[in-house]
């Protein structure tokens, strides 16, 4: 069995990639931890600096979700892409060809006052009617089970 975990080392998908493994535990799945790093804009030096920050904190945060995984007993493959996050969730999915795709819900939590926290209820609010942008694209096109983990 191969799970494959959109991740990008965020809180929420560090949560999925716990529930996932306690979930699966029994079924001793090979993990696939696949992020995405935007591409810049535009082909500026500055744009291109960026990317590359980018590009190692993502690679470092999968090699730690790759560390906990291989540490809980699992088989675990890192795949990075860059581009689109969701055109290169899907092409990986059709790629590799999962027996399920992972992701959490992106949250919008700002940390703050009462205005930071009164804006975060509104969206949370917007958050129960729809998906994210990424889990909405996936579920209509991927060809696989797809599981989405609800941010807490």
């Amino acid at each position: 069995m191969k799970i494959m975990i959109a991740y990008d080392g965020s809180r929420n998908a560090k949560l999925a990639l716990a529930q996932t493994v306690t979930m699966f535990r029994c079924n001793a799945p090979t993990l696939i931890l696949a992020g995405v790093a935007e591409n810049p804009l535009d082909a500026t030096d500055a744009n291109e600096r960026l990317f590359q920050e980018e590009y190692d904190e993502l690679k470092a945060a999968l090699q730690e979700g790759i560390d906990f995984a291989t540490g809980e007993g699992f088989d675990a493959e890192l795949l990075i892409a860059e581009g689109d996050a969701r055109k290169m969730l899907l092409r990986a999915t059709q790629k590799h060809q999962p027996d399920l795709l992972v992701i959490a819900r992106h949250s919008h939590k700002p940390d703050g006052g009462i205005i930071a926290q009164s804006l975060s209820y509104f969206v949370d609010e917007l958050d129960y009617m729809t998906f994210g942008s990424v889990s909405s694209f996936l579920a209509r096109r991927v060809e696989c089970p797809l599981l989405i983990f609800p941010s807490p």
